[in-house]
């Protein structure tokens, strides 16, 4: 397939080298954008996300970028997000009582009182079922976490993946080409890598061809 074109949104902080790093290593580059409009002519959208969300917010709309994502995902258009990109889909957070994105509903909150926070290292994911992303990638494989906040669903059916840390919490949601993981592919070794390929193939490529 022709190398599609990936936009990595730019909001002034996060992991961006990092995941346009691993997307090279699989051998689909990404651009980091700060561009709505490039953002829009793109095959795929990254949201990567590390910060705090309601910063994050206000650079994304000082940047002209909220929109940019919410017609992405109206229009079927892959899209990843990581981290916090999974937190800000969700209608709000409870870090600084921020509006989010509003995409999928649900809340983002903070872990119990009873867990160490934030949520950092190496940690299981179980995956249900077979799934497009995880093609190759053994189940209930280890992926690298740092956060202190989980999304609360309203509905879970597209809930692909979970993890233990107090709770059990979304780690990875799917819904058509949506996809979006509360951990870091890009600094979760090969499995990690592996997902990025897997979006670009088996998501993005299959857009491409007119299979999703």
């Amino acid at each position: 397939m022709a190398a599609p074109r990936i936009a990595i949104i730019d909001y002034g902080a996060g992991n961006l080298r990092s995941v346009a790093k691993a997307f090279e290593a699989v051998g689909f580059p990404g651009k980091v954008t700060t561009d709505p409009a490039e953002a829009l002519k793109a095959d795929a959208v990254v949201l990567p996300g590390v910060g705090a969300a309601g910063d994050t917010m206000t650079s994304l709309g000082a940047r002209g970028m909220i929109p940019a994502i919410k017609e992405t995902i109206a229009k079927g258009k892959p899209f990843f997000g990581v981290c916090l990109g999974l937190q800000l889909l969700f209608d709000s957070s409870e870090e600084g009582s921020t509006e989010c994105l509003g995409v999928l509903h649900g809340r983002v909150r903070h872990f119990p009182k009873s867990v160490k926070a934030p949520h950092m290292g190496w940690n299981q994911v179980r995956v249900k079922g077979s799934q497009a992303l995880f093609e190759g990638v053994p189940n209930d494989s280890n992926f690298y976490f740092v956060h202190s906040y989980y999304a609360e669903l309203a509905e879970k059916k597209h809930v692909i993946g979970e993890t233990d840390y107090g709770v059990t919490f979304c780690s990875v949601y799917a819904k058509g080409n949506l996809v979006a993981t509360q951990f870091h592919p890009e600094k979760s070794g090969g499995p990690g890598v592996r997902l990025y390929r897997n979006f670009v193939t088996n998501i993005v490529g299959a857009k491409g061809r007119g299979r999703a």
